[in-house]
């Protein structure tokens, strides 16, 4: 297995940096990018073993979207039980009218997960 992955950018071949240009004299290219495969990282697969930056990983998305999400297709919205709790405290704010901190009632909504299992 290679160490390295091109980046799978469909246009990376075209972005005009120097780190792209290969080639000596008038036979001068732009190349795609080789990338360094880093396996040691903490999020397992990491998506930068691929492409090479964020606008490559996007052209890519923009390009395959809708066979990335035919792999997989969702039918139906996914749902998490919650408990919403609402508790009311006493806050501050500043009036500039009157030059000072003036009370008011605020509402501070928290939610939380349910367990069903």
């Amino acid at each position: 297995m290679s160490n390295y992955n091109w980046c799978h950018g469909p246009e990376c071949h075209t972005n005009h940096t120097q780190s792209r240009i290969r080639g000596s004299g008038d036979n001068k290219v732009l190349r795609t990018i080789k990338i360094k495969v880093n396996s040691h990282n903490q999020y397992g697969n990491n998506i930068f073993n691929y492409f090479c930056n964020t606008r490559c990983l996007y052209d890519y998305l923009r390009e395959h979207a809708q066979a990335i999400a035919n792999i997989a297709p969702r039918t139906k919205a996914l749902e998490t039980p919650i408990k919403v709790e609402k508790e009311k405290y006493e806050s501050y704010r500043y009036d500039f009218g009157k030059e000072q901190r003036v009370p008011y009632q605020a509402t501070r909504t928290t939610i939380k997960s349910v367990d069903n299992d």
